[in-house]
């Protein structure tokens, strides 16, 4: 039996392990100070979203355009609302780091039609973005 729980405890630590997003594996870039713009997609009727493509075409091209502006990136995909009847208020959300909000704006600005130009291909949902400074 100790075996058993042994093996299932170490399968899911190499799962975990391999899910983790390369440029997400260092949280502890994530001070208080830092700049975070947050992409928000919304849930409504009728919106798609092809969570495959972001994580592994869309985030990985944006990566690779902003350079080494962007500190970090994290993904996260909704999978439950507040209450069990309640619908998922996002259908996903991405986190992108950098130290400065010059480093966001210098680093984007150039790339905006290459990225925003890439967003049908994995949704029909119009992004809201926020731009903020990490308090805590």
């Amino acid at each position: 039996m100790k075996t058993k729980i042994t093996l299932l405890v170490l399968a899911v630590v190499t799962i975990l392990a391999s899910c983790q997003h390369s440029a997400s594996a260092d949280s502890s870039k994530i001070k208080k100070g830092i700049i975070k713009v947050t992409i928000l997609y919304p849930n409504s009727e009728g919106k798609t979203f092809d969570m495959d493509y972001y994580s592994n075409k869309h985030m990985p091209m944006v990566a690779n355009l902003l350079g080494d502006s962007l500190k970090l990136l994290s993904i996260d995909k909704g999978i439950a609302g507040r209450a069990p009847e309640e619908p998922i208020p996002y259908l996903a959300i991405g986190y992108l780091y950098f130290d400065k909000l010059s480093d966001y704006q210098n680093s984007f600005g150039p790339n905006a039609e290459k990225i925003v130009g890439d967003i049908p291909n994995y949704t029909n949902i119009q992004p809201v973005v926020q731009i903020s400074e990490v308090f805590q």
